[in-house]
């Protein structure tokens, strides 16, 4: 026993998740190269690595980035319990003052300059706010399920950052606190929220998918037929779960507690019904909601669901990003040789749109490992997050899980036109310093509340 309180930091460190970072710091280093040499510049490593050069400041984030981890894992896990909320605070008060500090840069306010460099805060907010719900919910006697009171202050947390954030105009950074709500279906959330959200999506995009097919004489149209057999769907699941939940209850074991489960069974079908009623403001109001998003938003909505080509204004980025992956074929042009980023189609290719560069240079195979490190990342992060012995720890490391599943998931899933293209970074491949810390920040504190667990379970 002994032995085992005894570990050293250096054993108790989860080495497998450090070598998948370190491997996809090295895979985004190359992936920016790509993206950025322009044909007759030398090859050199000492060329690419001159600090005159995109490739060559990116290997000074990555460098800091190593550093500041090693930091952070040399403190006591126990600081970042302590001082949450100060953190908290202290980062909202930044993202208050950064649009009266920040420089426009292509409409957004969210860069604050220091020297000859720029940091954007809201890239650092995540784990602040990460830390903040790991110490709110892992206070004593919390609960969730049944708790609106709770629930409501949680996503307080979650939206103080994001309106502060939509305010810098850096709406697609906003929108990754949504994934938070992951974390809180975890820790108890009832799981009808989380239906009411993907019914919520699912009235949107099949509305407004087929609102240009009209029947009857432009009565109604296609999305309205379409949505209404969804609500018909949705509702009869909810009866259905509702009917096996109800004869569990009207079990010998309650028998007892009449007046209760007629309760319960009141509030139920008030739910369901209050859920079709508000199914159907939604899809009456879905088109008036998209009619207030700002024009280029509207257009990437209307092309990725295919109700108008524009290839040369905002389906531009997608259909060259497309293009540029498959040239890469099977095992892709290699390293530097890729022709589409080099000729510069791809706008944004060494940052929103750097996943283009990895099909094109190293082609399928490349891009499926690069895929299966990012998997094996995020499935290590839940395992991790399983054997924490504290809640503190445990909300923490879903809060990280969920951030990095987002990123991944809307930043290539925008790049095959899969999503909306909303701008954020690519977790350890995009450019730029201020990402690469931030992610960084959210991972390597969870590292070291895991290296922690054998203290505290002794």
């Amino acid at each position: 026993m002994a032995v085992t309180k005894d570990r050293s930091l250096i054993h108790s460190l989860d080495w497998l998740t450090i070598f998948v970072y370190v491997a996809l710091l090295g895979l985004g280093w190359m992936s920016i190269c790509g993206a950025c040499y322009e044909y007759g510049e030398p090859k050199d490593f000492l060329s690419l690595a001159s600090f005159s050069t995109r490739t060559g400041m990116q290997l000074v984030w990555i460098g800091t980035s190593i550093l500041l981890g090693g930091v952070i894992l040399l403190l006591d896990d126990r600081i970042f319990d302590t001082f949450a909320y100060l953190i908290y605070g202290a980062m909202l008060i930044l993202l208050l003052a950064t649009p009266f500090l920040a420089h426009d840069i292509k409409g957004s306010l969210s860069w604050i300059k220091i020297g000859s460099f720029s940091l954007q805060p809201a890239e650092f907010a995540k784990f602040a706010t990460s830390l903040a719900l790991a110490k709110f919910m892992s206070t004593y006697g919390f609960k969730l399920e049944g708790s609106w009171k709770n629930l409501i202050i949680c996503s307080t947390l979650m939206l103080f950052p994001m309106a502060l954030i939509v305010m810098q105009k850096e709406t697609g950074s906003a929108l990754v606190y949504f994934s938070l709500f992951l974390m809180l279906y975890r820790e108890g959330m009832p799981g009808s929220f989380l239906f009411t959200g993907i019914a919520a999506v699912a009235y949107v995009v099949v509305g407004l998918r087929f609102s240009e097919e009209e029947v009857l004489g432009g009565l109604l149209n296609m999305g309205d037929i379409y949505v209404a057999l969804l609500i018909l769907v949705f509702v009869g699941v909810l009866l259905y779960v509702y009917c096996r939940r109800s004869a569990i209850m009207n079990s010998s074991e309650y028998t007892g507690a009449a007046g209760s489960f007629i309760a319960i069974r009141q509030r139920r079908y008030f739910y369901i019904l209050l859920f079709a009623l508000g199914s159907i403001g939604l899809h009456l109001s879905a088109g008036t909601l998209v009619n207030h998003l700002a024009e280029h938003q509207q257009k990437r909505i209307q092309v990725l669901l295919g109700l108008r080509d524009d290839p040369s204004g905002v389906g531009y980025n997608v259909i060259q990003a497309k293009i540029a992956i498959g040239s890469g074929g099977l095992e892709g042009k290699g390293f530097l040789n890729g022709t589409q980023t080099k000729l510069k189609y791809v706008p944004e290719q060494e940052t929103d749109f750097i996943f283009c560069t990895v099909g094109e240079e190293q082609g399928f195979i490349g891009s499926a490992i690069v895929l299966i490190l990012f998997m094996t990342l995020l499935l290590r992060l839940l395992y991790l997050s399983e054997r924490q012995p504290t809640a503190f720890g445990r909300v923490y490391g879903y809060c990280v899980f969920s951030i990095f599943f987002f990123h991944v998931l809307i930043n290539i899933g925008m790049v095959l036109g899969l999503m909306p293209v909303i701008g954020i970074p690519l977790p350890f491949f995009s450019y730029g310093g201020s990402s690469l810390w931030g992610f960084t920040f959210l991972l390597f504190i969870f590292l070291r509340m895991d290296a922690a667990r054998i203290r505290m379970q002794w």
